[in-house]
């Protein structure tokens, strides 16, 4: 599978905006995994529910419906591509993402869009298990000060209260959650291409990614 090309990695070290340019690039779809958490996570609050009964995770899981136009993220058709990329989602997706009935719902999702080709798909398990096959898989990481200072700059906007140092914080919290938990845990292999971005510009990740493709 040289079509779809998979990039983990941890939270801040800039997969969406990579996985992003690269899709462009080459043409391809461009999915965003984390982004159906967060619209699970946001629904979650959104209906008042308690991500720790099942019962209504699984009503949640049954009705929901996520679609993608473009950069857009909509649930049962409403926009809410500003609403998810808040601190509050951002954790609360990080929760929902270590449940494995919400890991298994949404597996199918991703590994249907990925059996039609020509994806640049990222998030914390893409090449380990929602396409373990794909013969392009990657790592992407950054020291955790420089992607703290990514994700801060990201939710200063929008929260200005936060702070650096919560942020690092609340970002150590997460590496440790996603590395840890019983299903599909963020991991890197050996058949992973390694890329540290700390210092990097965007525009240098990207061509570095592109030139150590096999797509022939």
């Amino acid at each position: 599978m040289k079509d779809v090309i998979t990039i983990d990695g941890p939270s801040g070290s800039g997969k969406g905006t990579i996985a992003r340019r690269l899709a462009k690039k080459l043409g391809y779809q461009y999915l965003d995994t984390g982004a159906l958490y967060r619209a699970v996570a946001w629904k979650a609050v959104q209906d008042k529910i308690d991500i720790n009964n099942k019962d209504a995770l699984n009503t949640i899981l049954g009705n929901i419906k996520i679609t993608f136009e473009d950069d857009r993220v909509l649930v049962d058709g409403k926009d809410i591509s500003s609403e998810i990329r808040t601190g509050e989602i951002g954790e609360l997706s990080s929760q929902v993402s270590a449940i494995p009935l919400v890991r298994t719902a949404l597996f199918n999702m991703q590994r249907d869009m990925c059996l039609k080709g020509n994806v640049v798909i990222e998030g914390r398990d893409t090449g380990t298990t929602i396409c373990p096959e794909s013969e392009n898989k990657f790592y992407l990481d950054a020291a955790v000060e420089e992607r703290a200072r990514r994700r801060f700059r990201e939710l200063n906007i929008k929260d200005p209260g936060i702070t650096m140092e919560q942020t690092i914080e609340d970002m150590k919290k997460r590496d440790l959650r996603d590395s840890s938990r019983e299903s599909s845990p963020l991991t890197k292999t050996n058949d992973m291409v390694y890329v540290d971005s700390t210092g990097m510009e965007i525009d240098e990740v990207v061509s570095f990614i592109k030139n150590n493709l096999n797509l022939n």
